[in-house]
């Protein structure tokens, strides 16, 4: 069987089972991790550990891309949902004063700051 043919395979799928199996897989690193970090004891979440070894797993081409493209699209999708929860939070924070604002605008800053930096060398690393 040709390495191409498992790739039509599953782009054969409906969007919904490539989905639940892209999931799958990400799920199962994550438990994966987490099992290896509790089995060692290490010092790191059990996700960030996962998440290595699904790099690993990618680069040795053990897990393709195509398995995991919709699950991750799905959740892309739906990311800027788990950020309302910490929006709310912060927002409950401003009431708390001005004694914030000094904070605050030093951490926009440093958040400009930081981006503006990284946009610069982004830039200036694909113009080589």
């Amino acid at each position: 069987m040709s390495g191409a043919a498992p790739a039509s395979l599953t782009r054969a799928l409906p969007a919904p089972v490539r989905f639940v199996l892209g999931l799958g897989i990400l799920t199962g690193f994550a438990a994966l991790g987490t099992a290896l970090v509790g089995a060692l004891r290490l010092p790191l979440p059990g996700s960030v550990v996962g998440m290595g070894l699904l790099w690993a797993a990618l680069s040795l081409g053990v897990v393709r891309l195509h398995w995991l493209e919709a699950a991750a699209d799905g959740l892309l999708a739906t990311l800027g949902l788990l950020f309302v929860p910490a929006t709310a939070g912060v927002i409950e924070y401003l009431s708390a004063g001005a004694a914030w604002a000094l904070w605050l605008l030093v951490m926009l800053a440093g958040l400009l700051l930081g981006a503006g930096v990284a946009g610069v060398l982004a830039a200036r690393l694909v113009r080589k």
